[in-house]
């Protein structure tokens, strides 16, 4: 996570050009790339006295400081002061029980669940919406799913309890409010208007005082199994 001199988190909202860094891992070590700084490797291990006071939202947890060398690239980068850290275990960081329940779930550095689920035709909608107003339409990564279900009708997430997949299970807990993240081109970094402003006209909550795409989720069974693309999901639904 980039944070700053305060060891505040900031994303895309105020650095939309975070969205051009490329990451690869191998051997367990992070590598990030960037245009007009190259790469840069960050160190596989980190002292443990690195660890730090680091806040996501409303949430007070640590992360390790991943060295001057990487703060140095990454605030050439940006244009500002920042660093680097690593999520620090020791301080778990506990999803929200008004939503998770007794679950016992956690997340680290995301904004507040570890999962976030989109069914495919929900952005086939999306964007036929879109192209009728003129409007171009958009790739899945302006939403940032870690998994997309086929087969599903138009946002039928909203209405699922689990899916399952190989061993793994997933308990849909909530709804995605979407910020202004989902304006920016993820291959650019180019600031845009949409899909907010189509978003609002047929998905607004006002419970949740927003726009909503997705569904928030948590791993309820199979934690530490690896979910493959192209796998047969078995979704459940809330009744």
């Amino acid at each position: 996570m980039v944070v700053d001199r305060r060891g505040r988190f900031v994303t895309q909202r105020e650095y939309p050009r975070l969205a051009l860094i490329a990451t690869t891992i191998v051997d367990r070590r992070l590598t990030l790339a960037a245009p007009d700084v190259g790469t840069i490797q960050l160190p596989r291990e980190i002292p443990a006295t690195s660890s730090q006071d680091v806040t996501v939202w409303q949430s007070n947890v640590r992360g390790f400081d991943a060295g001057e060398a990487t703060a140095r690239w990454i605030s050439a980068f940006l244009g500002a002061e920042l660093r680097i850290v690593r999520f620090d275990r020791s301080r778990q960081r506990t999803c929200n029980p008004s939503y998770a329940g007794d679950s016992g779930a956690h997340t680290m550095f995301s904004d507040g669940y570890p999962m976030l689920v989109i069914a495919q035709a929900s952005l086939d909608d999306l964007n036929a919406r879109l192209s009728a107003k003129g409007a171009k339409p958009l790739p899945m990564n302006r939403f940032r799913p870690n998994v997309v279900v086929a087969g599903l009708d138009p946002y039928a997430e909203d209405h699922l309890d689990t899916i399952e997949s190989d061993g793994v299970t997933l308990r849909m807990v909530k709804p995605c409010v979407r910020c202004k993240v989902t304006t920016t081109d993820q291959a650019t970094g180019h600031v845009g208007f949409e899909p907010l402003p189509t978003l609002s006209s047929y998905r607004r909550s006002d419970a949740l005082a927003g726009v909503t795409f997705g569904m928030n989720a948590v791993v309820i069974a199979g934690a530490g199994r690896t979910l493959a693309v192209d796998g047969a999901v078995n979704a459940e639904y809330r009744f």
